[in-house]
Order: C-alpha cells, then sequence, then structure tokens
C-alpha cells in the first residue's frame, strides 16, 4: 500500500526558542454542510486541536452579529477582489467559525490538524474559506490549489504581502496572517522603486524565517547586501492595531 500524500506537514522550527508569543487561528467557512464525520484523516488529521473551538450558525441569524465578516468594510474589500466567490459564499445557508488560541510552539502540528479539517469541510458542502488575518476570501478551487499541495504549501502562502505606496514616491512592503505562527509582521518602509522586488525577496525569507522560528528584539541589526549597516529592528503594534491585528517588526530602507 503506498503511504498518503502529506499535504500538511507540521513542520518543526529549527529557530525556536521558549517565549510568551501566542499563536491565534481564524476562519470562516460558509456552505451547506452534510451531516457526516470531516473526512480530515485522509489531510492527516486526526480532528482539530482542542485549542480550537468550531461553532455552525445558520448564515441569516450571523449577518446580525457586530463582526459579520461579509459586510462593510471588509465586504467590500472581498466584493471587490472575489466578487463570485463574494456572491456564492453570501447565498449559503451555513457558516463555520474555527478559532484557536495556542501557546508558542516547536512545531507546527497545530496548523497541520486545522488545515486538514478545513479541506475535509470543503468535501462535505463548503464552497469559500476566509482567513480574515490575510483579508483573503478563497473559494474551494482556489483554497484546495494554494493549499493542497504535495509536501506541503511554501510557508509564504499562509501569509498576505503586500506592496503599498509610501511617502514620496517609496513603497510600504509588509505582511498579514504571522499570528498564525506567534509572530510578529513585517513592514519594510521607505523602499525606493528600483528595490521593490529586492524588498519583497527580503520580506518573504523574513516570514520564513519567523515561521520557523525565529524572533527579533528592538534594536537587533538585519544584515542586507548592498545596504551599508543594514536594518535595524524596530518593535510595534498590537492585536489592535488597524493596519496588521497583530504586534509588528518594522524595518526603515535607508535614503
Amino acid at each position: 500500500m503506498s503511504n498518503p500524500v502529506t499535504y500538511f506537514p507540521a513542520w518543526q522550527r529549527p529557530h525556536w526558542q521558549p517565549s510568551d508569543e501566542e499563536v491565534i487561528l481564524q476562519f470562516y467557512v460558509f456552505g451547506k454542510f452534510e451531516p457526516t464525520r470531516v473526512p480530515s484523516v485522509r489531510y492527516g488529521s486526526d480532528g482539530l486541536p482542542e485549542e480550537v473551538q468550531l461553532s455552525s450558525h445558520h448564515h441569516h441569524v450571523l449577518r446580525e452579529w457586530e463582526g459579520y465578516p461579509l459586510k462593510e468594510p471588509l465586504g467590500d474589500l472581498f466584493r471587490h477582489d472575489s466578487p463570485d466567490t463574494y456572491e456564492k459564499a453570501l447565498a449559503t445557508p451555513q457558516v463555520l467559525v474555527l478559532h484557536g488560541r495556542f501557546k508558542d510552539q516547536p512545531d507546527t502540528g497545530y496548523l497541520r490538524d486545522t488545515f486538514g479539517v478545513l479541506a475535509g469541510l470543503l468535501d462535505i458542502g463548503g464552497v469559500a474559506i476566509l482567513d480574515p488575518q490575510m483579508l483573503t476570501l478563497f473559494d474551494a478551487d482556489e483554497w484546495r490549489d494554494r493549499y493542497l499541495v504535495k509536501d506541503g504549501a511554501p510557508l509564504r502562502n499562509h501569509v498576505l504581502i503586500l506592496r503599498d505606496e509610501d511617502e514620496a514616491g517609496r513603497y510600504w512592503i509588509h505582511t498579514r496572517g504571522m499570528r498564525k505562527f506567534g509572530r510578529a509582521d513585517i513592514s519594510l518602509r521607505n523602499v525606493p522603486q528600483a528595490d521593490v522586488d529586492r524588498a519583497g525577496a527580503l520580506c518573504q525569507r523574513l516570514v520564513e524565517l519567523e515561521a520557523l522560528g525565529a524572533h527579533f528584539v528592538q534594536g537587533q541589526a538585519l544584515e542586507v547586501d548592498g545596504i551599508f549597516g543594514g536594518l535595524v529592528a524596530e518593535l510595534g503594534g498590537g492585536y489592535d492595531d488597524p493596519q496588521f491585528n497583530n504586534t509588528f517588526v518594522a524595518f526603515h530602507w535607508p535614503d
């Protein structure tokens, strides 16, 4: 009998050290679900970790909730970015909400088990998954293409990397979603247009380092090829930060 395909490995975190940081997971799954056991075993998961709560809601009831994610302003974002998926999710009769909070951990087994359940929910009636930490609404096929990857999707797929205009024609490269790994989001400010691709590659590398357990301290120097003196980490933010909903580590590109 051949070995099953591994889609969600429990990555070891070679840079991990015990800390007070927390991992936070949150997802909304829209659909009409069959009353059956979620087939998560086929994806390498024995079920949700005990830290993750799953609640089921009638969609028309959830619409009245203050934090309902498909109403403005978030709803406007999803309607603009994914209009077909937005309408498909809006029309569903049920919504499952998954939320979990963990102590910082030396591997990502919690992510493997949770994502295995998400994949199973798509097999029994789920049509869309909303990841509010990434500000992204996926239809079922998009989610599978992104995460059902043999031996595991790249760590970068679990995070959104954004590029926005900064002051004076420079750019701001930043992330959302690092709370899945209990780490600060990345912020690179004052990036000139000529260095945008290099800054994006650096941001992706920092995402991977943090996902594998690394974390930065205030004033820590970061060596970067071509930048004399490197970059210096500045810590900030918090879960109520409007731009990250998370702590962040910021680096200022030199003038």
